[in-house]
């Protein structure tokens, strides 16, 4: 078969396109941060956009999940230090608003990646259903924990490819600093790679919903 276009939304760091792009397919990213690998391969801005451009899988790597994950969802009613109750909400509605558009874009197949999604944060997704899996970074070869849930729709969940020692939570327990939320959003080249391996490779559709 011919390579994909792939869209990987609100990603900078370009490990997701990579993986695609090194197996022959057609890979671009997007996200309001320029590409740190400098490709020439990433648009700047809302990838939201470019949904209608005609792609093959749409892959949302990290979405702006502060607002709709579960452990956070106490921040809605007693907010944190500069922050109100109505702001919360707004940002809780924009976070599930930014979801739905990508869950529901005109793309045949999509995974939309999230951490575990709270029961309000539900209520205002569109056409909501349930994670279809969720994958740690040690099934693929990241002596890791960080439990990430796959939202997909027309693919097969992920096959583990490398299943390794170690549980550290090095994520949750990076030190402070400007740059620690950029580094938790960060994509593990294994499962990056597994993406790539496993979907890339499924029988060609027979139309694009784009087209």
């Amino acid at each position: 078969m011919s390579g994909l276009r792939v869209l990987v939304a609100c990603e900078y760091s370009g490990v997701v396109r990579t993986a695609f792009a090194v197996r022959g397919h057609d890979a671009w990213s997007c996200d309001l941060l320029p590409a740190e690998d400098r490709s020439n391969k990433h648009i700047i801005g809302d990838a939201r956009e470019l949904l209608n451009d005609g792609w093959d899988l749409l892959i949302v790597a990290h979405p702006p999940c502060t607002r709709l994950c579960n452990s956070g969802v106490r921040w809605l009613s007693t907010p944190p230090a500069g922050k109100t109750v109505d702001q919360m909400q707004a940002e809780l509605r924009e976070g599930a608003a930014l979801f739905s558009d990508f869950w529901n874009a005109p793309i045949e197949r999509i995974c939309v990646e999230n951490p575990v999604m709270h029961r309000h944060a539900k209520a205002l997704i569109t056409n909501y259903r349930e994670p279809a899996q969720s994958v740690q970074p040690w099934q693929y070869g990241h002596g890791e924990t960080k439990r990430t849930c796959l939202w997909l729709k027309n693919l097969p969940p992920l096959v583990p490819t490398n299943i390794v020692a170690g549980r550290e939570q090095r994520v949750f327990r990076m030190s402070p600093g400007p740059d620690r939320w950029k580094e938790r959003s960060r994509f593990f080249p294994g499962i990056a790679g597994a993406m790539a391996a496993q979907w890339g490779n499924l029988p060609e559709h027979s139309l694009r919903a784009a087209e």
